[in-house]
């Protein structure tokens, strides 16, 4: 998809006199590529918006931890094309006048339509892929971070007066002035459709609340909730929701939680670890509290499971959705294996519900305990002297024609996925979702 729309991108570029301009050389050659470098960044910009923009039939073909894997690919190329765009596009124009490029810059910051409000989408841009790096987001609480990429929205809005003002490849033809139009609406129509419009009919439809709260474990809380037409709800077990409660001070930030119980048609289940400001008032939530949501997303379900041999891989707080699931799925007693990783037995969570899967379902229930090996592994360190894949062929036997589903932190979420790989599941069978942002 990205491809093409590049290629769409240059052929208008190229018929708009941008390979001619290319040819002239100097300052004209440096203006040319500036040209498409400025277009390439447009177009992925608003690319990026689409993969986020929470369109349901998207969302259930591709996943959204692999959606948010392309829209931060398409985020970082688009940034650095944006810069690229302004160097060469100063430089170009500076070396036509024959003035310095410091000053050319700032005349087109302040004279040039649609200037300003395109440098002020810029440095909001600038904040949003900041603070998106690795290293930046682990110093963030997970609510600033939501808060500040909201600025991307700004940004994307900001840059179009410029554009329709000054953008020779924008109006230059009928055919790409129809382009980016049908762009930037099918943009901004499916934010306002899938993450306004859905959403607020959802929940005027579900009037979702809370019905109670329960402790499930150190740092780990349960809330159950009820509403109307609940078995309206499109949602399967291992998907989530975007959660805000409306109780006070900071509702209107957003979280991910997962379903930790198989959706029916008179309640719902999340559950939640105590990792920061909003997590934690989850406990304090009471009897009453309205939610709102946002969701479902995910595609870790049952979707293409009939039946057969299926393995349930879980570290930490990614036991809910599999829980879920395992409540869901029809296998036969004996087909179902449940591997638990977690550092203790304090932190293993559901313990009565486990041992009812086991002895009314026939589930096999495994814990894998203790401190994590020195090398990445998904593996505690007492499986050392064995290989990932080898361990997961000793524990569940037969894993090769398993249906696995995974869901645990990134780290070790990936290694367990490898692992499953190397013990020869097919790709098809192989289904995760990954606890990061």
């Amino acid at each position: 998809m990205a491809g093409l729309t590049m290629l769409i991108v240059t052929a208008l570029w190229v018929h708009n006199g941008g390979a001619q301009q290319l040819t002239g050389g100097g300052a004209d050659a440096l203006s040319a590529i500036g040209r498409l470098t400025g277009l390439w960044a447009s177009d992925l910009l608003l690319l990026q918006v689409l993969l986020m923009a929470r369109i349901p039939l998207v969302e259930r073909a591709f996943g959204q931890d692999r959606l948010a894997r392309w829209h931060r690919w398409t985020g970082f190329t688009s940034f650095w094309l944006m810069i690229a765009h302004v160097v060469l596009i100063t430089l170009g124009y500076a070396g036509a006048a024959h003035a310095n490029a410091f000053a050319e810059l700032w005349d087109m910051v302040w004279t040039y339509p649609g200037m300003l409000l395109a440098t002020a989408g810029t440095l909001a841009l600038v904040m949003v892929v900041v603070t998106s790096i690795r290293a930046a987001r682990r110093k963030l609480r997970y609510e600033s971070w939501h808060l500040l990429h909201l600025y991307a929205y700004a940004g994307v809005g900001l840059a179009l007066p410029h554009q329709l003002w000054t953008g020779t490849d924008f109006i230059g033809s009928t055919t790409a002035t129809v382009y980016w139009w049908t762009l930037y609406a099918m943009s901004a129509g499916a934010v306002i459709a899938y993450r306004i419009g859905l959403p607020v009919w959802r929940n005027l439809r579900h009037r979702l609340v809370v019905e109670r709260v329960a402790w499930e474990g150190p740092g780990l809380t349960s809330v159950y909730l009820t509403g109307r037409r609940l078995d309206r709800l499109p949602v399967r077990a291992g998907q989530f929701f975007h959660w805000r409660f409306l109780d006070g001070p900071g509702w209107s930030r957003a979280h991910p939680y997962s379903l930790s119980a198989m959706p029916h048609g008179r309640g719902l289940r999340i559950t939640v670890k105590d990792l920061g400001d909003g997590s934690s008032r989850v406990a304090t939530l009471r009897s009453g509290t309205k939610a709102l949501i946002e969701g479902p997303y995910g595609k870790l379900t049952g979707e293409t499971y009939t039946g057969g041999p299926v393995t349930l891989l879980a570290c930490g707080i990614g036991i809910t959705p599999l829980l879920a699931l395992l409540g869901e799925l029809p296998y036969a007693p004996g087909q179902a294996t449940l591997i638990y990783r977690a550092r203790n037995e304090a932190e293993l969570a559901f313990r009565e519900e486990l041992e009812w899967f086991a002895a009314r379902r026939g589930v096999r229930v495994i814990f894998l305990l203790g401190q994590r090996a020195a090398r990445p592994s998904w593996l505690p360190a007492r499986y050392a002297d064995r290989t990932d894949a080898d361990a997961l062929r000793q524990l569940v036997p037969g894993i090769s024609g398993s249906q696995v589903y995974v869901c645990g932190p990134e780290a070790w979420a990936e290694a367990a996925r490898t692992a499953a790989r190397d013990a020869g599941v097919r790709p098809e069978n192989l289904h995760t979702e990954l606890f990061a942002w």
